[in-house]
C-alpha cells in the first residue's frame, strides 16, 4: 500500500469527508494513510442531498458522472398544510449559473462507494477497524498512536493529521477545540417504500397542524427518505402513514423501513479548525440540524479546501502560513451555516402557532406574485446550493488590477469600471461558462480538473506587444509544477499551452480582453485578475503563498508539455 510505512499524512475517518481529503491529497502526490475505527463501510445513509457547489467539486475531482448515474435530480420543493397544497417552488438558478442546476438525491452509501473506488484507483487503501487513540505533535511532525481491532497497538510518525472522525471526534477533543452552540430536539429519519400518487419530481413538506414531515424521493422507484419532526417510532409505520396522509390530503402507505434513526441533533461548531500540523473537518468541526442537508456538503468542500493547501505546503510550493487560511476561510462559512440551518429547522418544524396559522396566507401570496416567488426561490436556493460561498476577504484574494492610461481626456483616466466576469474571491464558474457546445467553455471545465492553480491569459493588449506572452512563459517555467498556464486564444497562438476559444464565448464570460489575465485557485475560486499580465503583477497575486523566489521550483522549456505543466516521465 503506497504510503503505508511512511505516510506524509494520516486521515482519520473514511466517510465522505475523509475520503475526499485522502483523494485530493493522493491526487496531488502526497502519500496518505486512511484509517477508520468502524469494521467497514456504513450500511445506512444519513446524508442524501448533494447540492450544486458540491457537484462542481466532484466534477473537479473527476467523479461527478459516476455519482449522477446513481441519483435523482431534484428541481422543486412543494409545501402542503392540512391536506392542501400551498405552493410549489421550482429551482431557479438564473442568477447563479452552474453546470448542475439541481440537488442530487443520492444515498450517502452510494456517495461513499464512488469515493472509495476513486481513492483505490489512486492506491489508497482503507484500514478498517483501526482506531486513533492519541497523538503528540512538534514542529517537525505528528506522532500518532493507533489500535487495531485485534488489540494490537502501533505508533507511526507523519507530517500531518486530518481528523474527519465525526461528531465525537477524538482529534478535536485531544486538540481541546470546544464545540460552541446549543442542543436541539429529537427527529426521526427513515428510508422506506412509500405508496402514493404524488409524482417523485419534488421534495414534499407538509404541516399537520402540530408539526411537520418531509418526503424526499430516491432514484429507486417507490423508495423515499422520510423525516418526522415529532417522532413516535413505537407507534409504527401505520401511524407515520396516517400523519403523512392527513398533511398531504391523500392516502399514503409506508412499508417496512430499511432503517430508522431517532436522534437529538445539535447546533455547534469550533472557532478554529487547526492547531499546528493537526486539522479537523466535517462533523468533527461542526454538528447541526439536517434540515437543509448541509452537513456532508460543507464537509466535502472543507476537505477539498484543506487538501490542496496541505499538499502545496507539503511539497514545498508554499509557506506554512497558507494553512492558516483554512480556518480563516472556513470558520465564517460554518458560522453562516449554523444560522441558515437554525432558520431551516424553524421552518421545517413550524411549531409556532402564529406562524402555522399565517403560513397559508404567506405562501398564497408567494404563489400568486411571480416576482416574489422567484425571489423566494432564489433566496432558498442560494442558501442551500453553496453557489454563493465566496472568499473576498481572504488573504489569498487580491483586488483586481486595473490598467492606468496616460494622455488626455478619457484616455488619461484610470479604468474604474470593472470588467465583466467573476471578481476575485468568487468562483470562476459563476460566469456563464456552462455551454457544452462552446469549445472554450468545455476546455475550461477540463482545465478545472487539473489539481494545480490555473493562470488564464489573453495575448496582446494596448502597448504590450509580446509582453503577456513573455510573462506567461516565465510563469510556466518558474511555477509549472503547481501552476497551469493557459493562453486563451481564438485562431492563433501567442503563448504557452493554448486553450482554444474560437467563438470567444469564454473570453466574453470571464471578461478577458487582449492582455488581461485571471488566476484561479485549485478549488476554482478566482484569486486575482488584471488587465496587464507581467511578472510583477503575478508576483503580487502569488505573494500570499509565501514563496521564496530564490528557491522557487522551476522547469525548463523542454520539460513543459502542451498544457504548460511538467511533462510526465
Amino acid at each position: 500500500m503506497p504510503g503505508r510505512d511512511r505516510p506524509r499524512a494520516i486521515v482519520v475517518g473514511a466517510g465522505p469527508v475523509g475520503l475526499t481529503a485522502a483523494h485530493e491529497l493522493a491526487r496531488r502526490g502526497v502519500p496518505v494513510r486512511l484509517v477508520d475505527a468502524a469494521p467497514g463501510p456504513a450500511p445506512t445513509s444519513r446524508a442524501v442531498a448533494v447540492h450544486p457547489r458540491t457537484l462542481e467539486t466532484f466534477a473537479q475531482m473527476g467523479l461527478v458522472d459516476d455519482l449522477l448515474a446513481r441519483g435523482r435530480r431534484n428541481r422543486a420543493f412543494t409545501m402542503y398544510s392540512g391536506g392542501r397544497r400551498l405552493v410549489r417552488l421550482e429551482a431557479d438558478y438564473a442568477t447563479m449559473p452552474t453546470s448542475h442546476p439541481y440537488t442530487l438525491i443520492v444515498p450517502q452509501t452510494d456517495t461513499e462507494a464512488v469515493l472509495r473506488r476513486a481513492v483505490a484507483r489512486l492506491g489508497v487503501g482503507i484500514e478498517w477497524g483501526v482506531r486513533l487513540t492519541g497523538f503528540e505533535q512538534d514542529e517537525d511532525g505528528v506522532s500518532v498512536r493507533l489500535r487495531r481491532a485485534d488489540g494490537a497497538h502501533e505508533s507511526v510518525r507523519t507530517s500531518w493529521l486530518v481528523g474527519c472522525d465525526g461528531g465525537h471526534s477524538t482529534v478535536r477533543k485531544q486538540l481541546g477545540l470546544e464545540l460552541v452552540g446549543e442542543s436541539s430536539e429529537a427527529w426521526m429519519l427513515c428510508d422506506a417504500p412509500v405508496a402514493t400518487d404524488l409524482p417523485p419530481d419534488t421534495i414534499y413538506w407538509t404541516h399537520t397542524g402540530g408539526h411537520a414531515l418531509m418526503m424526499v424521493p430516491y432514484a429507486r422507484d417507490g423508495h423515499w427518505r422520510l423525516l418526522d419532526t415529532a417522532p413516535e417510532p413505537e407507534r409504527g409505520t401505520a401511524h407515520l402513514a396516517a400523519k403523512l396522509s392527513r398533511g398531504l390530503g391523500r392516502e399514503v402507505r409506508v412499508g417496512e423501513p430499511e432503517w430508522t434513526s431517532v436522534f437529538t441533533f445539535q447546533q455547534r461548531m469550533v472557532r478554529r479548525m487547526h492547531d499546528g500540523r493537526v486539522f479537523v473537518a466535517g462533523d468533527a468541526a461542526h454538528v447541526h440540524s439536517p434540515a437543509s442537508g448541509q452537513g456532508m456538503n460543507t464537509g466535502v468542500q472543507e476537505a477539498y479546501n484543506l487538501a490542496w493547501k496541505l499538499a502545496q505546503v507539503d511539497r514545498g510550493h508554499a509557506g506554512r502560513g497558507l494553512l492558516d487560511t483554512y480556518s480563516e476561510e472556513r470558520v465564517p462559512i460554518g458560522e453562516a451555516l449554523l444560522g441558515s440551518t437554525r432558520t431551516a429547522t424553524f421552518l421545517v418544524q413550524l411549531k409556532n402557532l402564529f406562524a402555522s396559522a399565517a403560513l397559508p396566507l404567506v405562501l398564497g401570496l408567494v404563489r400568486s406574485v411571480p416576482a416574489l416567488r422567484r425571489a423566494v426561490q432564489r433566496k432558498v436556493l442560494g442558501g442551500m446550493s453553496g453557489l454563493r460561498i465566496a472568499y473576498p476577504g481572504s488573504r489569498l484574494t487580491t483586488a483586481a488590477q486595473r490598467r492606468h492610461l496616460t494622455g488626455t481626456g478619457n484616455a488619461a483616466a484610470s479604468a474604474t469600471v470593472p470588467a465583466p466576469g467573476p471578481a476575485p474571491g468568487r468562483r470562476i464558474t459563476e460566469a456563464h461558462v456552462h455551454h457544452p457546445s462552446s469549445p472554450g467553455c468545455r476546455a475550461l471545465h477540463e482545465e478545472l480538473r487539473d489539481p494545480r492553480w490555473t493562470l488564464l491569459h489573453v495575448a496582446g493588449g494596448p502597448g504590450t506587444d509580446d509582453g503577456t506572452a513573455a510573462a506567461s512563459l516565465d510563469a510556466a517555467l518558474r511555477y509549472g509544477a503547481w501552476l497551469s498556464v493557459r493562453t486563451v486564444t481564438g485562431t492563433r497562438t501567442d503563448g504557452p499551452a493554448p486553450l482554444a476559444d474560437p467563438d470567444a464565448r469564454l473570453r466574453s464570460a470571464l471578461g478577458l480582453a487582449p492582455g488581461s489575465w485571471l488566476l484561479a485557485r485549485p478549488d476554482g475560486y478566482v484569486a486575482a485578475r488584471g488587465e496587464d499580465l507581467s511578472r510583477a503583477a503575478l508576483d503580487r497575486a502569488l505573494a500570499p503563498l509565501g514563496l521564496d523566489a530564490r528557491h522557487a521550483p522551476s522547469v525548463t522549456a523542454q520539460a513543459l508539455d502542451v498544457r504548460g505543466g511538467p511533462a510526465e516521465s
